[in-house]
């Protein structure tokens, strides 16, 4: 099988032309993607996010860093990420390692999001047990509501955003008869060593 050096930019760009076809087509979060993590037992754990943002520096998303998936990352930073558009016949799958993102950068991210939002990033113990329900969950909420009212809601400590570098990327499209068409970049160097791959 013959192998290609392709520029660093190359897989996302055709990412970025993937997800710009997703969002035309009007389906609800087309940045939705599966994020895996492992704990230190070696038991994988999957769940549904939203991508941020993708460039040449890697793939974005905002966590609660105590949440499981956050403990998982900053534990075992070797995670894999899945996008699947079912509309579209293509997913794209990446692997790599994830590092936080700078403050400046979740500050910056975190003032975008909507005031209720940005009350339940501090409201939320993420992931662990909530003995009182929903009531107990929207009683927090206002107590903390209550302490920004006349103020902007700054960034709790345990929020910020991971950052994915990728070491592999796959673009998969369905073919008629299962046969379907799987392109594989592997970084190399400064670039990616490209190949297909049986589906």
């Amino acid at each position: 099988m013959s192998h290609e050096i392709r520029p660093l930019h190359e897989p996302f760009e055709r990412f970025r032309q993937v997800l710009a076809e997703a969002e035309a087509t009007g389906m609800v979060d087309p940045n939705a993607m599966t994020v895996a993590s492992v704990d230190a037992a070696g038991q994988p754990s999957a769940r549904v996010v939203l991508l941020k943002s993708a460039d040449e520096q890697g793939f974005v998303f905002f966590t609660n860093l105590e949440s499981r998936k956050g403990t998982e990352i900053l534990a075992h930073p070797q995670v894999s990420l899945s996008f699947f558009w079912r509309e579209m016949g293509k997913q794209v799958i990446v692997l790599g390692t994830a590092g936080r993102v700078s403050d400046e950068e979740a500050d910056a991210y975190f003032a975008t999001r909507p005031r209720t939002s940005q009350l339940g990033a501090w409201a939320s113990q993420q992931s662990r047990p909530l003995p009182g329900g929903r009531g107990q969950l929207l009683a927090e909420v206002a107590r903390v509501e209550a302490r920004h009212l006349l103020h902007t809601v700054p960034r709790p400590p345990h929020w910020s955003g991971f950052r994915v570098v990728p070491h592999w990327i796959e673009f998969w499209v369905a073919g008629a008869f299962r046969l379907h068409d799987r392109t594989v970049y592997e970084r190399e160097g400064d670039g990616w060593r490209l190949s297909q791959r049986y589906p």
